[in-house]
């Protein structure tokens, strides 16, 4: 499934200074009923957002934001605070943060000595194997590593105490932590496989320049298919291998609701709580 370019455009919100900024509302479920539009949003990091973007989150209102980056991941790089919203870290590492797999001097090297940057880091993972492992087992890792699905349980716990105003959750791009919180959530509410697929695919479009001007580069110092993989998943997301891992969690768990159920810890009360208060007609 495509996401369909009316809703896809529906759902972005008006913050030029926050990548990947989307809404999950407008979404169907499978009883008929869609989620609620200002209610939980998707996005990049907040740190470059501007007093015009921060005026809005506080209009929606915001009450709670989840951050899913590391303290790495934040030197340089911190949220700028949405009035009256609880700011909440909750770090997600999937063992595929790539900054992790660089030694201090090759992040140096490759940053040009300042803060780290990931796009400066994509021609050379590329070429390293332990990037390339990396890449193919970040969505495995994030779902079924113990430490992971724990963080993950937390943010269901999140979501279920804040009663009122929305849940804003996000990671450096917005795309795969982020991206694998709003598969569950969107599981819990209901929606289709379809519709998860297509949600988390549609982060493929916003960063669709950014894969095609590396991929060249990465192409031009002979870069095949699996080399290009890795591009794809450090700027885009994989949307093959998030499928493969939903085909994993259904061999191991049985379905998605299982697993909800399971790791994530949510009793039929609490997925009846999230529905009452996420879907409408």
């Amino acid at each position: 499934m495509i996401l369909p370019s009316s809703l896809f455009s529906q759902q972005f919100l008006p913050v030029p200074g926050i990548v990947n900024a989307r809404d999950l509302g407008g979404y169907r479920v499978q009883d008929g009923r869609k989620i609620r539009d200002g209610a939980l949003l998707r996005t990049a990091s907040l740190a470059e957002s501007t007093d015009a973007d921060i005026r809005y989150l506080s209009g929606i209102p915001v009450a709670k934001i989840i951050d899913f980056r590391t303290e790495h991941e934040k030197t340089g790089k911190v949220d700028r605070m949405v009035p009256g919203a609880e700011y909440v870290a909750l770090p997600v590492d999937a063992s595929g943060n790539l900054a992790a797999e660089a030694t201090e001097k090759e992040k140096k090297k490759l940053s040009g000595g300042k803060k780290f940057d990931v796009k400066k880091l994509v021609v050379f993972a590329a070429f390293n194997e332990k990037a390339k492992k990396v890449a193919r087992e970040m969505y495995p890792t994030m779902l079924f590593d113990p430490a992971c699905q724990r963080q993950f349980a937390q943010f269901f716990r999140l979501v279920l105490e804040t009663e009122k105003g929305a849940v804003l959750y996000h990671c450096t791009q917005g795309k795969d932590r982020t991206g694998i919180a709003s598969a569950l959530l969107m599981a819990a509410l209901g929606a289709t496989r379809e519709a998860i697929v297509a949600d988390f695919d549609a982060t493929n479009r916003v960063y669709a320049k950014d894969v095609k001007k590396y991929s060249r580069r990465v192409r031009f110092l002979g870069g095949k298919e699996e080399e290009l993989a890795v591009v794809k998943a450090i700027l885009g997301c994989n949307t093959v291998n998030f499928i493969q891992a939903l085909d994993r969690m259904d061999r191991e768990y049985g379905s998605i609701d299982a697993y909800l159920k399971g790791p994530m810890g949510l009793t039929d009360d609490a997925i009846g709580t999230l529905r009452e208060r996420y879907l409408v007609i």
